[in-house]
């Protein structure tokens, strides 16, 4: 499986933290989420689609600034 490291803006407490965690959990396709707070990146992996996990970290209200 692939392993993919996104740097998340607008993160700013745990709370959010977990909310793109759940958000990433939620796409098809992804099997482990570990998000890293202070470094603002979700490491996420399985065969998921950064089209699909952009779009699912958007819909929640946070940003992917790119992959890491």
């Amino acid at each position: 499986m692939a392993i993919q490291v996104m740097k998340v803006g607008g993160m700013t407490c745990g709370g959010c933290a977990k909310h793109v965690e759940k958000a990433l959990r939620g796409v098809e396709g992804v099997s482990s989420v570990t998000v890293d707070l202070p470094q603002g990146m979700a490491i996420v992996e399985g065969t998921a689609s950064l089209e699909a996990m952009t779009a699912s970290v958007t819909e929640a209200g946070y940003q992917v600034l790119g992959l890491v």
